[in-house]
């Protein structure tokens, strides 16, 4: 080996993963714009820089993988397990995060413009400088690291929207 990482570009856009066992996969940089991974399980799996663009995630395990600086814009997450994920500098503007289990998840720096993360499981997450412009938090935030995040127009738990 030469010791360079060596990472796939896989290109699995439009493709039809639902239910597929994709744990420790390797998708770094793979082109899964607009895939269907609906219920699929990826635990651990190295999804750094994929772009899964309106991607259907909804109820996937993706517990303790590595999603940093992905590009979920618009991605579907409803239901999904992102527990422990590392989501740092994550693109999720736009993304339905409803009921989405993000605990202990790192999203420090991402983009979380206009996401739904109502009835998300927030606890303890690390939304340290995320933006979260206008989006809709109606979730649980015990724990949750919001140092220097951009909470303009985001309507808080309670209902109140953020100035």
């Amino acid at each position: 080996m030469n010791g360079y990482k060596i990472e796939p570009r896989a290109n699995l856009a439009g493709a039809n993963l639902a239910g597929a066992n994709l744990e420790r996969a390797n998708l770094a940089g793979a082109d899964l714009v607009g895939a269907n991974l609906e219920g699929a399980r990826m635990p651990d799996a190295n999804l750094e820089r994929a772009n899964l663009r309106v991607a259907n995630l909804g109820g996937a395990d993706l517990g303790g993988a590595d999603p940093s600086d992905a590009n979920l814009y618009g991605a579907e997450l409803g239901g999904a397990v992102l527990a422990g994920a590392d989501l740092v500098g994550a693109n999720l503007t736009h993304a339905n995060l409803t009921h989405a289990n993000l605990w202990g998840a790192n999203l420090a720096g991402a983009n979380l413009e206009r996401a739904n993360l109502w009835g998300a499981n927030l606890w303890g997450a690390n939304l340290e400088r995320a933006n979260l412009f206008d989006a809709f938090l109606s979730a649980d935030l015990a724990g949750a690291n919001l140092t220097g995040a951009d909470l303009t127009g985001a309507t808080m738990p309670d209902g109140t929207i953020h100035d």
